[in-house]
């Protein structure tokens, strides 16, 4: 099996993943399934930079699995651990099947779509392409599809490491300050998207986001 095979394999792995993010009930299932997904984006990079002799991604493994497999996750099971289980019982506004079907399609749209990009970097690596652009509209189906704003955040976190993996894709060369400032960017805002679920739940005692369409004065 070549680099880029594995690549595409692992590619693969990001879809389950994704859906088991977006399938769990609570907070914790879905922290734990985020970072194993992480842990396949790291091994896609690892991967990716043995094919590519890109030293960028190597460093680009080490940071995404500190800031996506240890920090991030952290984080949200921290904020799992203040709020108990609530929300818990929040069903999202679309059935497990439906979303399976949405994501299916969602996929098969881009597995379309990177069929005509001749980019000498995406040849070999369409399928990998495909799933990294499938995973900006999964995790936005996922923010619009769920009542539980930590579910919400997760839906964040899926359109992000997509966008991650699209860049490590199209641009294996790219400075490891390119890497540090996406990182870094995903890392503040899940802390900043954290503290708000966290104050909303203060102050409503709920993490329903449909509590949230009205402004009260």
């Amino acid at each position: 099996m070549t680099e880029f095979t594995l690549v595409n394999v692992l590619g693969g792995l990001l879809i389950v993943t994704s859906m088991m993010v977006v399938l769990s009930k609570k907070a914790k299932p879905a922290a734990y399934s985020y970072a194993l997904q992480s842990f396949v984006l790291v091994l896609m990079f690892v991967a990716l930079g043995a094919a590519t002799a890109s030293n960028e991604l190597f460093t680009w493994a080490g940071t995404a699995f500190v800031t996506k497999v240890l920090v991030v996750p952290a984080i949200i099971l921290y904020l799992a651990k203040k709020v108990g289980d609530a929300g818990a019982d929040l069903a999202p506004r679309i059935s497990p099947t439906l979303s399976l079907v949405l994501v299916a399609l969602e996929v098969g749209v881009c597995f379309a779509v990177v069929q005509g990009f001749s980019l000498p970097t995406a040849l070999e690596v369409k399928p990998a392409l495909a799933i990294s652009l499938a995973h900006f509209f999964i995790g936005l189906t996922c923010i619009v599809t769920q009542r539980n704003i930590i579910k919400q955040v997760f839906g964040y976190c899926l359109m992000e490491n997509g966008s991650h993996l699209t860049l490590a894709l199209l641009a294996p060369q790219a400075p490891e300050l390119v890497e540090v400032g996406v990182a870094t960017d995903a890392f503040f805002a899940v802390i900043i998207m954290a503290v708000v679920a966290y104050r909303v739940y203060r102050t409503t005692g709920s993490l329903d986001a449909e509590q949230l369409m009205e402004l009260k004065g």
